[in-house]
């Protein structure tokens, strides 16, 4: 491989402008698509709404071990209010940076795992082989990869890692998330006479006060910690001089292996009254393996002649396509591990470092390789 094909590919990836929304993953899906076909690879392609393409790409197969997943996702999130510095979309470098939107959040992931996977196109066959997962819309909610797992594409995996900003550092999981909205019904009346309504705004706000308070009840994870609770949007009224009939609250909430969301939300549920109407838009467990499980330890030693440290265990504060893709691919060991910086994901002027990308693609391919018996 030349040590420019990481960064080239990194930067022909950054072109395709997928912001989410609206995203428009499809061009940059048939571009990856594309090149595993020209590498043996098997691809599918699958749209869960127009121009929302998640691509499937797979080689070799053997019916005595199921193969390794490789996944990321293809959208990146806008660009915010600040403005950037550098063309987010043009792949600029300044001494070992590769600026761009979804620099570290995460195509040069991406584009590590592709490279890694051409690398061993040849010798795969025969062998348990790879399955490549690049989802459409994981930013907002990993709504690409829950429809994909309705579908039968996904086939079978055995282990699994995701190519999240980890710099390189591997993560033996995340917590889950669960995210909702929390609806409030009043009576609209005119501003000036509000003892003839019902201020839904009001409502919201002591609902508000009371998920402050709320009591998971839940014991600390030894990794992971507490589960989390934020409430981030709230919405309400079409005027100042009316009384407001209805009001929206948004819940985003993150939790540890082993919570039952159901019984969670309905003590929310409880909590929050009969008349509120909870609309959940995001459910996914939390992703949790063992750090002493056999091929985790494996990939912590690849990870420390890497890095030149052994690994401890730790899990990322995001959330990753990993929650859907594993209720298929069930108690499959996963990993997120991926050359991106985690605190520049979603910030103005991205950049990910040009020798984790390099870095990324020996990595992945040593995982691959150990995986397959190459």
């Amino acid at each position: 491989m030349s040590e420019q094909d990481a960064i080239a590919l990194t930067r022909a990836l950054l072109r395709f402008e997928t912001v989410n929304p609206p995203g428009r993953e499809r061009d940059c899906a048939r571009h990856a698509g594309a090149l595993l076909e020209r590498w043996g690879y098997r691809v599918e392609y699958h749209e869960y709404a127009e121009a929302r393409t998640s691509v499937i790409a797979r080689a070799g197969g053997s019916p005595a071990k199921a193969p390794l997943c490789l996944t990321g996702h293809l959208d990146v999130v806008p660009l915010g209010a600040r403005a950037w510095t550098r063309d987010p979309f043009a792949g600029e470098t300044q001494g070992d940076r590769l600026y761009g939107r979804g620099a570290s959040d995460m195509k040069a992931g991406v584009a590590a795992m592709l490279l890694a996977s051409r690398n061993i196109s040849k010798k795969i066959s025969n062998t348990p082989g790879i399955v490549l997962v690049l989802t459409a819309a994981e930013e907002g909610g990993c709504i690409g990869s829950y429809h994909l797992a309705q579908t039968q594409l996904l086939g079978s995996a055995g282990a699994m890692i995701v190519g999240e900003p980890t710099a390189n550092y591997p993560y033996v999981g995340h917590k889950g998330s669960l995210k909702f909205y929390a609806g409030f019904r009043g009576t609209s009346a005119h501003g000036s006479m509000p003892e003839l309504g019902e201020n839904a705004i009001y409502k919201a706000a002591r609902a508000v006060s009371r998920l402050e308070a709320f009591d998971f009840a839940q014991p600390e994870h030894p990794v992971m910690g507490r589960p989390t609770m934020n409430v981030g949007t709230f919405e309400g009224g079409q005027g100042v001089n009316m009384v407001p009939d209805a009001a929206r609250i948004g819940v985003d909430i993150r939790t540890l292996p082993g919570m039952d969301h159901q019984a969670l939300l309905a003590k929310i549920g409880k909590l929050l009254g009969e008349e509120t109407k909870l609309d959940v838009f995001s459910d996914m467990p939390a992703v949790w393996t063992s750090p002493e499980e056999e091929w985790v330890q494996g990939v912590f030693e690849i990870c420390r002649r890497h890095l030149g440290a052994q690994p401890e265990p730790r899990t990322a504060a995001y959330n990753t396509d990993a929650g859907n893709l594993l209720k298929v691919y069930r108690g499959a060991p996963t990993v997120v591990l991926g050359p991106g910086e985690p605190q520049l994901a979603h910030q103005t002027d991205e950049y990910c470092s040009m020798e984790r990308i390099r870095q990324a693609v020996a990595l992945y391919e040593e995982v691959i390789r150990r995986w397959c018996g190459i």
